[in-house]
């Protein structure tokens, strides 16, 4: 903590703060920063209860990540700041308890309403529950709060992905919130699935949709209160802060480099000369801290609803730099656990990828199967890999296309900052230096999603080294047999 207070620790000083989806990769990392670099009294975590889990059990479960190791250091006691609420976005009024609900209703200042469903191509009627219903319930619990600074509804710079220019504002849907709850709710499971095509429309899947349609909400129901909407890009690992290339999940591109990395994913659906708008978490809590506190301000000013799109603008890095530094450092910092050598075939064209799929994916799955069901094994290859295809599939909308991107909000906000606040919450894009991201990216992904010690890492580049001489030879073996092949039937045609 600084010696002198900066504007923004005093704006949270003491308050209490209500978090939504604070069991998340966002989540954490606000939490840890919120504890660490400010003084706030208490923070509420809505917690959704599980029949193997209570939420006391829950919430400690959070706190046995790495991340909140340097916060531990820093201060021993911080959980007795913790106070874990139990809920649930997609029950009717958040699931709350009326007894948990008043006590939010007379202490909570500050609400950042991050909790979501990010599955892509998700159902309809369940996302529609948590990302539209749950932010209309979040506005309704603000709106009886006695003591409220402000709110930070969490959405994604794709909600709007339809259109070309994407601006600070928003947007309208076609129809209002209550007509799309009407034809939603009146559906079964059977029935959404049939109408979900013509509901979305122009969006290419029910996430961005019901994202876009949380937002066309608050503009609709929000009037009177405090609140913002921060739109980060693409959220990765770490940066700095806490630790270096910390992460938890395979969303996203994590996700793809990570099974490339493993050896059982060859295949990629991107256009490498494309933005990848990837922005590190740390530099998205660090903005939406910030975006709390300029919302309060502003809202003294104006009823105006303020939309900060937090995309790396400024400090662009292409799918195909992504992509190069990626595999660089993988042959730097490889995997002992791996299942092949790591390749990744990148294409934009989607009937390439599909023949593609075949030979790279398909045909040795078939192979594993095979083999699987000879040894009185359970086949799963395939299986996984059809997942797999739809996951690329559903994420290529990101990969293979550009926007412009409007970031006038967030600019303003970061020179409003104090040089202190400037070093306290570097919520800048400019101050990233990717080649030492990417670098950290790869060991994070080695060190915290597959777990592999450092100490491993001798043998796993021996292991690496003779993998690549027998893909090599492999290589050389496939590509004599099919030249064999060609000769002879061309031999037969002549």
């Amino acid at each position: 903590m600084a010696a002198t207070e900066t504007p923004i620790q005093k704006f949270y000083k003491n308050t209490n703060v209500f978090i939504t989806g604070g069991t998340g990769f966002l989540g954490k990392i606000l939490i840890e920063k919120l504890l660490r670099s400010t003084e706030v009294n208490t923070i509420f975590l809505l917690i959704r209860c599980k029949t193997e889990n209570d939420i006391k059990s829950r919430c400690e479960k959070i706190f046995d990540s790495e991340v909140f190791n340097k916060l531990k250091q820093h201060n021993a006691n911080f959980k007795q700041k913790i106070q874990p609420v139990e809920g649930d976005c997609a029950l009717s009024g958040l699931g709350l308890k009326s007894t948990d609900r008043n006590e939010l209703i007379n202490n909570v200042n500050i609400v950042f309403h991050i909790a979501a469903t990010v599955k892509i191509e998700g159902n309809l009627k369940y996302s529609f529950n948590i990302n539209v219903n749950g932010t209309k319930d979040v506005l309704d619990l603000a709106r009886d709060m006695k003591h409220l600074k402000s709110i930070i509804h969490v959405s994604t710079a794709y909600c709007n992905c339809p259109y070309k220019v994407i601006e600070e504002k928003i947007y309208d849907c076609q129809m209002c919130y209550e007509d799309y709850k009407t034809k939603i709710e009146k559906c079964s499971e059977t029935e959404i699935a049939t109408i979900t095509p013509g509901l979305i429309g122009k969006w290419p899947n029910t996430y961005t949709f019901t994202k876009a349609l949380a937002e066309s909400l608050i503009k609709e129901h929000a009037t009177g209160l405090p609140v913002a909407i921060y739109r980060p890009s693409i959220v990765i690992s770490t940066y700095k802060e806490p630790l270096e290339g910390w992460t938890e999940n395979f969303y996203g591109p994590t996700g793809v480099y990570a099974m490339m990395m493993a050896g059982l994913l060859r295949l990629a659906l991107a256009d490498l000369t494309k933005d990848s708008y990837c922005i590190p978490v740390d530099t998205c809590v660090a903005g939406l801290i910030a975006t709390s506190w300029d919302c309060s301000i502003k809202f003294e000013k104006s009823s105006d609803i303020p939309v900060y799109n937090h995309v790396p603008v400024e400090n662009p890095i292409t799918w195909g730099e992504v992509d190069n530094l990626v595999k660089l450092n993988i042959d730097q910092y490889p995997l002992l656990n791996s299942f092949w050598t790591p390749f990744l075939i990148v294409t934009s064209n989607i009937t390439v990828f599909s023949i593609l799929k075949i030979f790279v994916h398909t045909i040795p799955a078939i192979i594993s199967d095979c083999v699987a069901v000879f040894t009185m094994n359970k086949p799963s290859a395939l299986k996984k890999y059809n997942q797999i295809h739809r996951f690329v599939i559903a994420i290529s909308n990101c990969s293979t296309r550009n926007w412009d991107y409007s970031t006038d909000n967030i600019s303003k906000l970061y020179e409003k900052l104090t040089i202190e606040d400037k070093e306290l919450f570097p919520m800048s894009v400019t101050t990233i230096h990717w080649l030492r991201f990417m670098k950290n990216y790869t060991i994070g992904m080695r060190r915290y999603l597959f777990k592999e010690n450092d100490s491993t890492l001798e043998n796993a580049k021996k292991k690496y080294r003779r993998f690549k001489i027998v893909n090599g030879v492999l290589k050389c073996v496939i590509v004599y047999v099919f030249c064999n092949l060609l000769s002879s039937a061309m031999r037969k045609f002549t």
